[in-house]
């Protein structure tokens, strides 16, 4: 079982970091929101200590050895508890951690569905699994500080909902710069929502309010 390594990075593509060991090169697939701050995260000579999550994927009748990297152990231990929800396994939760950690887990604390939902390959139904399994269990993973991380992380996801409503909108047979400017005023009159029906509640009921307003005028 390989916990830590420690090399030369050779090369970064896609998700993998390859790591030169003493002249062996090993292949370590590492989570977005941790392979962005890698740059920054290396020593002279380019060197790098990653503490890995080490597993065997069935390929074809066989097991494959896969490691998967963290630049520390409690972002490991979150990488752990991630997977304990059914239907989670160690490669769906690599591709899906494309926020930081401490963000996802704040998410999961306060049952932002909106969040979770924006995570590649996470829906509705396994936003609230990983929500009944993990709410109250992943409060220390939010204090992670997210060094490097852009600090409008959660304006991103926040501009995502904002165009999951207007895409509806749209649907709707609203014009786009019109859904657009009645989506931006619900999330001014409400910016807690956490999801884009909640958001589309916010919209209805400020239409509803106008209309209100305009017959009594």
């Amino acid at each position: 079982m390989i916990s830590r390594i420690r090399g030369v990075v050779r090369e970064i593509r896609g998700l993998q970091v390859l790591l030169d060991v003493n002249g062996i090169c090993y292949e370590v697939f590492v989570p977005p929101s941790i392979l962005r701050t890698i740059p920054e995260r290396l020593g002279p000579g380019n060197d790098l200590e990653l503490v890995t999550f080490h597993y065997q994927q069935l390929d074809m009748g066989r097991g494959v050895p896969v490691l998967i990297g963290f630049l520390n152990e409690i972002e490991r231990e979150f990488f752990e508890r991630f997977i304990t929800v059914a239907g989670i396994g160690p490669k769906a939760a690599l591709k899906a951690l494309t926020q930081p950690i401490p963000i996802i887990a704040q998410a999961v604390d306060e049952g932002d569905f909106g969040l979770l939902r924006s995570l590649p390959g996470i829906g509705e139904q396994r936003a609230r699994e990983i929500v009944a399994k993990l709410q109250g269990k992943v409060g220390k993973f939010a204090l992670i500080q997210a060094k490097g991380e852009p600090p409008a992380a959660r304006e991103e996801a926040a501009t995502a909902l904002e165009d999951e409503a207007v895409a509806i909108l749209a649907q709707l047979e609203y014009k786009k710069a019109e859904a657009k400017q009645m989506v931006r005023a619900a999330l001014e009159r409400n910016p807690k929502v956490k999801s884009a029906e909640e958001l589309l509640n916010e919209v209805y009921k400020q239409q509803r309010s106008a209309t209100a307003v305009g017959s009594e005028a």
